[in-house]
């Protein structure tokens, strides 16, 4: 068991669930004395044991159970083995049985939509998560497969769709429903529209989506419309449950990246088609380590006030291979920061990676700049530079040296990374100046692109 995650639900939902968490405090203190649960379940009668083990209310994290408010859809978005698929199988039993914090009242019919049929069989029912692993014997539906459906004890029943076949799901109706990984539906808005028609009956027909997100149009929508509520998971919240060494061979690879963020961490990634560089880009030449470098800039895109609403001081440092190509090392750029503070910063970057010299931005500071490192540090060269073009004008010729697979990510900078795959011509998408884009677009191209004006003498050197 692992302890509460945030991400949806209150604590507080009714006298029961109040009850419950009581009951999880007490028994993730016992978690804490190793031997102290096992003897404390042994103790039990073994009825009470069952009955102890089979309440989801009790072992859950928060972010798997439904959250309160008059909610139409539960979307829940989490990465692999996160533990959306459980919930949503707790989902399902919850109101079959018509349980708090569950149902008010039990749910007769229920729909289980997957990407296809097979799926929704090895996932939903047949998985180590589904619907028939997780019931306790007095409780367990009978699974007829033939006939694609489960029919509980207390006779409810819930029938298999395949988003592929949006037509199987006109004429039935439900008061229930379970979707799973809606982002990747071979049919999404018919099958989904198709689903809300038949979700017609009971005094309060719900649904809940389980599924990693993507920037598809369904889950955009859904995310935007005011009944649904979400919960976030992450695939590390579910340590416990997950194979010994998972996350650790994953994490080393993917964390950060545009991937690893969607499918370990349940986020959802958008590139826009209008920006200027692509995430796939970037994972595309990311490297773990910079070869031997000749030159190394930090640039600076300092801000002309340091309040709370002022811009941030964008500091990037970038180097230039033996082969060629360019380096971005890092990303130490300061929000709301002084300009003490920015200039210290910046200056120790400068030391601490040998860079060659400092490339500033002088429109919003003038001689300002130079003055303020010079006061930290006056060894440290600053070679002070001037936009006299727009920055999407400025930005392009650089954008172009990515797309040539001339310039790499030295880990995951996702910050940075994300403030460039948001770049349009209009700006950013949030508004915000793209402080850390000029600090990059400013050190590659005074190594790259400005020719007439080399950085200095070359030297080979190697970090770390």
């Amino acid at each position: 068991m692992t302890g509460a995650a945030g991400g949806g639900a209150a604590a507080d939902r009714s006298s029961g669930e109040g009850s419950a968490g009581a009951l999880r405090e007490a028994l993730r203190a016992c978690l804490e004395n190793e031997g102290t649960l096992d003897a404390f379940l042994a103790e039990l009668p073994a009825e009470a044991a069952e009955a102890l083990l089979g309440d989801w209310a009790v072992w859950a994290r928060e972010a798997q159970l439904p959250p309160d408010g008059d909610w139409t859809t539960w979307l829940i978005l989490g990465g692999r083995g996160a533990g959306k698929t459980r919930a949503g199988a707790e989902w399902v039993r919850g109101v079959v049985m018509g349980r708090a914090p569950f149902a008010v009242e039990p749910a007769g019919r229920i729909a289980l939509v997957g990407e296809t049929f097979a799926d929704a069989r090895e996932v939903m029912v047949e998985g180590v998560s589904g619907l028939l692993a997780i019931a306790p014997r007095r409780e367990r539906p009978l699974w007829q497969p033939s006939r694609r459906r489960l029919e509980w004890p207390n006779g409810a029943v819930a029938q298999l769709f395949s988003a592929a076949d949006p037509e199987s799901l006109r004429g039935p109706q439900f008061d229930a429903a379970w979707a799973d990984e809606l982002a990747k539906w071979p049919q999404a808005e018919a099958t989904w529209d198709m689903l809300q028609f038949g979700l017609r009956l009971g005094a309060r027909p719900r649904q809940v989506v389980t599924t990693t997100p993507r920037a598809v149009p369904l889950l955009k929508a859904l995310l935007a419309d005011g009944r649904t509520a979400v919960s976030r998971m992450a695939s590390a919240e579910n340590t416990a449950n997950l194979a010994p060494g998972f996350l650790a061979a994953v994490v080393e690879r993917y964390q950060g990246t545009r991937l690893g963020r969607q499918e370990l961490d349940g986020e959802l990634i958008e590139d826009r088609d209008d920006a200027l560089w692509k995430r796939a880009q970037m994972d595309r030449d990311r490297v773990k380590e910079a070869p031997e470098l000749v030159r190394v800039v930090v640039a600076v895109d300092p801000p002309a006030t340091s309040h709370a609403k002022s811009d941030a001081c964008g500091i990037v440092a970038v180097g230039l291979g033996t082969d060629g190509r360019g380096y971005v090392l890092s990303d130490r750029t300061m929000h709301r920061a002084s300009p003490q503070a920015w200039a210290e910063r910046a200056v120790g970057l400068y030391h601490s990676l040998e860079a060659d010299k400092l490339v500033a931005e002088v429109n919003q500071g003038g001689e300002m700049v130079a003055t303020v490192v010079a006061q930290v540090d006056p060894s440290v060269p600053v070679t002070p530079v001037r936009a006299t073009r727009g920055k999407w004008l400025r930005a392009e010729p650089v954008a172009q040296l990515y797309e040539q697979g001339r310039v790499s990510h030295v880990g995951v900078l996702p910050e940075l990374e994300d403030q460039m795959c948001n770049f349009v011509p209009a700006g950013t998408s949030e508004g915000a100046s793209p402080d850390r884009i000029d600090a990059l677009v400013w050190a590659l191209t005074a190594l790259m692109l400005n020719v007439e004006a080399p950085v200095s003498v070359p030297r080979v050197r190697r970090l770390g």
